[in-house]
């Protein structure tokens, strides 16, 4: 059997780009509360994704300073080196975090505007 890997990034950005095809040019028989309630369900999906970044994220800035911390401390090269990078990884996770709270954060207004053709 055939596996099919998307980047969560390419996936949100799929995902966001067909509702927004959607609500420009909507079909006659589109079900609404179908949408609804399937874009509610991505919106649950992709705000756990985020969570998980927010605390990874997290979790490595503070690694992060802990490791520059001690390489000031100690003055063990071998630190200065980790610090980088741990500081190389938090960038790429904060920039993935981004990426993600945006998306989220547009998901919210499609939502609105999902809203506006159930309650005209």
């Amino acid at each position: 059997m055939k596996q099919i890997s998307i980047r969560m990034k390419d996936r949100i950005r799929n995902y966001t780009a067909s509702i927004d095809q959607l609500l420009q040019n909507p079909p006659q028989s589109t079900n609404w509360k179908l949408v609804q309630e399937s874009h509610l369900q991505q919106i649950v999906f992709f705000q756990h994704e985020r969570l998980v970044h927010l605390i990874v994220t997290m979790t490595v800035a503070v690694l992060t300073l802990l490791s520059a911390g001690f390489a000031l401390l100690t003055g063990l090269f071998t630190l200065l080196l980790l610090t980088g990078v741990l500081f190389l990884l938090f960038l790429c996770y904060l920039l993935h975090y981004f990426l993600l709270e945006n998306q989220v954060q547009a998901m919210y207004v499609q939502y609105d505007r999902i809203q506006k053709h159930l309650h005209p």
